[in-house]
């Protein structure tokens, strides 16, 4: 079966070799992206929003300078499937200093107790004191095949062979790992199908009776659509934090992770790359993503974006320090600066001529004013906001009546984007200096 990632590169292939990138092009682009994702078994509802913010983006959004339209799209593309996956490398986030405790749940037969000893030789190796509890009461076999795993790791593993109720399992075993020394617990419970009631009221059990500080529930992508109605089951039973991802690389149907990241709200925290033990790592959306589409030097189009924004950034604050702004681009300006922190501190920076006798009150007040004077932009037409001039008294009453503001405080956005612009046209240092400053 032709894998998701071969229909997504195919996709992405076709719109590269396209002679213009015009609308045909692009809607003929998200049309082999949603065949992709349907075929991969994507959630419909994960497609359509994907669909329409890709279009959405590709039309509005301004192309920086020296950046093509084709490798814009791209980009967007991109940015939405690891915006659906989470921006940035996944990390532990597990204490030293306590303990933490991890329930892992998942169907039987995808590598659950496999990905358990993973996880277990994966902490064991990041510096975490690290024992494994097999709550697996049904399976004959399972806390073998977990002793065997860990074989050669010395990473203990604790089963009770004469107690058939997990929950007192569970919290024997945690007393006696904990009085060891063990700090992080790894709790390894019975696969289940999502049909199986019995089983699944065993993990509403456990959750409630242990409190486990994390649940993370294993799934194999594969699966496809039926991963995110298996999430949605474990999710109701016990409310999962993140995902562990089986055979992603060797799976046809890759999409199904995106129906139980949409489901679950859970972000893939790690992934197996393989059948040994150490064949484990953090989930990387960018890497993942970047492979999937078949785009090897992602960060160098990702870094040509970075130095065209940051070029035009720089001819923005250029012409702003020179007094060039509209009236819009003014309250924008502020909006960004507050961002960056406190406009105290981020104009005390500024070399301009008695820009350090500004007082606090007065940008305390300035700070507090930015998301009013938003809502008046808003209300004005797009002349207004080119052109305050032509802002009379009639036109004040409307722009306050539709911001929910008082005149007068049309009237102070007013004052100060006047007094800003003579401010800025007095300054008598070059623009660069202000950019560097401000590094």
């Amino acid at each position: 079966m032709t894998s998701l990632s071969e229909m997504l590169k195919k996709a992405i292939s076709k719109f590269i070799s396209s002679t213009t990138v015009d609308e045909g092009a692009i809607n003929e682009l998200v049309r082999g992206i949603q065949r992709s994702l349907l075929i991969g078994d994507v959630n419909v509802e994960i497609v359509q929003k994907i669909s329409e913010n890709v279009k959405k983006r590709a039309v509005e959004e301004k192309l920086p300078p020296g950046i093509s339209r084709k490798d814009q799209v791209i980009k967007i593309v991109y940015e939405e499937l690891v915006n659906l996956l989470g921006e940035e490398t996944a990390k532990l986030n597990i204490p030293k200093d306590r303990r933490y405790i991890i329930m892992m749940v998942g169907i039987q037969g995808f590598g659950k107790t496999t990905s358990v000893a993973k996880l277990a030789y994966y902490l064991k190796k990041s510096g975490y004191n690290v024992g494994v509890i097999c709550a697996d009461t049904y399976r004959p076999g399972a806390c073998d095949q977990l002793e065997q795993l860990l074989r050669d790791t010395k990473i203990p593993v604790y089963r009770s062979d004469n107690e058939e109720d997990p929950v007192k399992i569970v919290k024997e075993g945690i007393v006696k790992l904990t009085s060891d020394g063990v700090k992080v617990v790894l709790i390894d419970t019975a696969g289940r199908h999502k049909s199986q009631d019995t089983l699944m009221e065993e993990v509403r059990t456990l959750q409630k009776e242990i409190n486990p500080d994390e649940v993370m529930l294993v799934i194999d992508a594969g699966i496809g659509q039926q991963a995110g109605l298996h999430a949605k089951a474990f999710h109701e039973a016990a409310p999962i934090g993140s995902i562990f991802l089986t055979k992603m690389d060797t799976s046809a149907k890759g999409g199904g992770a995106l129906s139980a990241i949409a489901v679950t709200n859970a972000k893939i925290k790690f992934i197996g790359t393989g059948e040994k033990i150490d064949d484990i790592e953090l989930f990387s959306p960018t890497g993942y993503v970047g492979r999937l589409l078949g785009l090897g030097d992602i960060e160098g189009l990702l870094e040509k974006f970075r130095l065209a924004e940051l070029e035009m950034d720089e001819k923005r604050a250029e012409a702003f320090m020179r007094g060039e702004f509209t009236l819009e681009q003014f309250v924008k300006q502020l909006k960004d600066l507050r961002k960056a922190g406190p406009l105290s501190k981020l104009i005390s920076k500024l070399p301009l001529p008695g820009v350090q006798n500004i007082p606090d009150e007065t940008l305390k007040s300035a700070e507090k004013q930015i998301e009013k004077w938003d809502a008046i932009i808003c209300s004005m037409t797009p002349e207004e906001r080119m052109d305050p001039h032509i802002i009379n008294s009639s036109r004040i009453k409307r722009i306050a009546r539709g911001a929910g503001v008082l005149e007068k405080d049309v009237k102070n956005l007013i004052k100060q984007y006047r007094i800003a612009k003579k401010f800025m046209k007095t300054a008598k240092r070059l623009p660069k200096k202000f950019l560097k400053t401000m590094q």
